[in-house]
């Protein structure tokens, strides 16, 4: 989820947004006049989700029924043993 700051922000408080972007992966939305004029974002931004936003989504889960682990364990006993392979010399 993007914070979303003045650019009066933003030149106020620089170097804490930017520590924020940095070593938290906090991304921004710079507006003026209310509009989004800039995305404040980590320049090594690698596809995927920030933690805050992975709690976000793991709180909406919903509970397993309580067949979810008979399901499993019937699942498992239908699996083979992996077969063993020795690496290449």
């Amino acid at each position: 989820m993007d914070t979303t700051i003045s650019a009066t922000e933003l030149s106020r408080r620089m170097s804490d947004i930017l520590n924020r972007v940095k070593y938290r992966g906090e991304r921004f939305v710079v507006q003026r006049n209310g509009e989004p004029i800039a995305l404040l974002q980590p320049a090594d931004l690698r596809p995927g989700i920030t933690v805050s936003e992975l709690v976000a989504r793991v709180g909406d889960l919903k509970v397993p029924d309580g067949g979810f682990a008979d399901n499993l364990e019937a699942v498992q006993a239908e699996q083979g043993l992996a077969e063993i392979t020795e690496w290449p010399n």
